[in-house]
């Protein structure tokens, strides 16, 4: 049942992601629920069906595929501060190039903000995110589910870099994006206010990781 469940999981994770992005539905989507309501429902729907996926692979029999090292488990707690910095500073900033970018800032060439950083910070939290997990726990059903992930979000980056150049034409594109990179770790100035913010997001994770996972990060 373990196998079950997380296989389930991982193909309606895949559907989800794979049906209202396609050229058909999108628009549909939009059309009715306006961007902003689509971008807000997409990302509701993704968060809640992570979350399944994430316990049901939790649940499946396990399977040891990477050693387990002390080294490897404290992945998460230094890498996932940074996740939430670029996750949280993504949302705050209007994308012209990537889902999220649900704040009221507008995007300024000049100024790009997190996005100097990473034209995509929602998928670089998710690689972040992905690898710092799969090397903490290295069982067979975390190696599949976070291995996934973090190479969607590698490959998802250079997808929507290309969908978005043709859609600009390389003229626009390159006025918009002369200050932005793909990945640009050394680039990271966080405001005050994305900092506060995202040490939040990291502390409500820390608190809700075991009651909703069941694995309390900072038991060892």
């Amino acid at each position: 049942m373990g196998w079950l469940e997380f296989t389930a999981a991982l193909a309606l994770f895949l559907l989800s992601h794979a049906i209202p992005v396609r050229p058909p539905v999108r628009p549909w989507l939009v059309r009715r629920l306006g961007l902003r309501g689509y971008f807000t429902a997409y990302s509701l729907l993704s968060l809640a069906i992570l979350a399944w996926l994430v316990v049901a692979a939790a649940r499946a029999p396990n399977a040891g595929v990477l050693p387990h090292w002390n080294l490897f488990r404290w992945a998460p707690l230094l890498l996932m501060p940074l996740a939430c910095l670029l996750a949280v500073a993504g949302m705050m900033r209007q994308n012209p190039f990537s889902f999220g970018g649900l704040g009221l800032r507008a995007f300024d060439p000049a100024d790009p903000g997190i996005l100097a950083v990473s034209r995509h910070p929602l998928l670089a939290a998710m690689a972040l995110w992905a690898g710092a997990h799969l090397l903490a726990n290295g069982d067979l059903a975390h190696v599949i589910l976070f291995g996934l992930f973090a190479g969607f979000a590698w490959i998802g980056m250079a997808l929507i870099d290309s969908r978005t150049r043709r859609r600009l034409g390389q003229g626009e594109w390159n006025r918009l994006s002369r200050n932005t990179a793909r990945l640009n770790l050394a680039r990271l100035r966080p405001a005050m206010l994305e900092a506060v913010l995202a040490a939040a997001v990291f502390l409500v994770l820390l608190i809700l990781h075991a009651p909703v996972i069941g694995y309390q990060p900072l038991s060892w």
